[in-house]
């Protein structure tokens, strides 16, 4: 298949960081206008600002996402990002978008943003776009590294605003960081009506499959983010897939991690094959430097995928996603399933 005619499969992405979305060409702009040093040249503007080669762990590439997030320091900026990854996610094929983020870390070093206001200046830029046809989702994050208190101030912030969320995740390194103490904000945004994604079994170290089974069964996560590390284990594979988990999975993400030592070493295929529900991700693609069908190229090329593999994909996403059903088959060309 073509870079063309991979990029005009309708697509669905669940799993796409806000924060990191942005366009090369905004970024650029926002540091200059910071009165920051930009590099003229490419290759030491990537090298400074993009992970565009494996890193040392996820913690490396998370510490090198905060050189995009000084920028994101006013409304207006809020506004304008959410606005421009909802044209650029249409353009690239996508018909579903839940995009995600995180308040606690847009408001490091911005402390005059209110999550009110930083939510309000993100529903601005959603309603911008409200002429182009991509159903959009709006996920919130709680980041696992701080601490409770600030958990639970994004989950009392998001039950208040449920009406324009769908959904609550958990995030950042795991490794460290244990997320059962969460359970109560979960448990809590559930009760609201609030759906449950997780960041789990990312990280190749030992006992990550087992995490994922936490974040299935203590904090009551319908989809796990990544999950990539259940490949290791057999029974977690059966678990995952008795449970009907989908898994959002994001390939050039994981290798640029070191989740995965090489892309054509992913276990995508091997969890698809063994009947897990997957879908196609980009996870963080201005900072990658890559947008969704540089996965759909990823897996054509390595795995031989095919468009056929890709709708399979795609209707599993589109069956999982958080938005109300109505939205998303207003936008969808098949009829979309009741359950994954």
């Amino acid at each position: 298949m073509t870079l063309e005619q991979l990029r005009a499969i309708p697509k669905v992405e669940l799993h796409r960081h806000l924060e990191c979305s942005l366009r090369p060409s905004t970024l650029r702009e926002l540091l200059g206008g910071a009165g920051l040093e930009v590099p003229t040249d490419q290759a030491k503007f990537d090298l400074k600002y993009l992970v565009t080669q494996p890193m040392d762990d996820l913690e490396a590439v998370l510490g090198k996402f905060l050189a995009t997030q000084g920028v994101l320091s006013t409304e207006d900026v809020l506004t304008r990002i959410t606005f421009e990854a909802i044209e650029d996610a249409y353009a690239d094929g996508i018909r579903i978008l839940e995009l995600r983020y995180a308040p606690t870390f847009i408001q490091l070093g911005h402390e005059h943003l209110s999550f009110k206001q930083i939510h309000a200046a993100i529903l601005r830029g959603v309603a911008k776009a409200k002429s182009i046809p991509v159903a959009v989702g709006l996920i919130a994050i709680i980041q696992r590294t701080l601490s409770f208190e600030e958990g639970e101030r994004v989950t009392k912030f998001v039950i208040e605003n449920c009406d324009s969320f769908v959904g609550l995740d958990l995030a950042d390194n795991e490794v460290g960081f244990d997320s059962k103490k969460f359970a109560p904000l979960f448990q809590r945004a559930k009760r609201a009506g609030l759906h449950i994604t997780v960041h789990s079994g990312e990280a190749d170290v030992p006992g990550s499959p087992e995490f994922v089974r936490d974040a299935i069964e203590v904090l009551g996560a319908e989809r796990i983010g990544h999950g990539v590390q259940i490949y290791q284990s057999p029974s977690m594979i059966e678990f995952v897939k008795s449970r009907r988990i989908p898994l959002e999975l994001c390939p050039t993400s994981n290798w640029l991690t070191n989740a995965v030592t090489a892309l054509r070493k992913h276990p995508f295929q091997i969890l698809m094959k063994a009947g897990v529900p997957v879908t196609i991700n980009s996870d963080d693609p201005g900072v990658f430097g890559i947008d969704l069908t540089n996965e759909y190229e990823v897996l054509h090329e390595h795995f031989g995928f095919t468009e056929a593999e890709f709708n399979q994909c795609n209707d599993t996403a589109a069956a999982a996603s958080f938005i109300p059903f109505a939205e998303r088959q207003k936008v969808w060309p098949r009829a979309i399933r009741a359950k994954v």
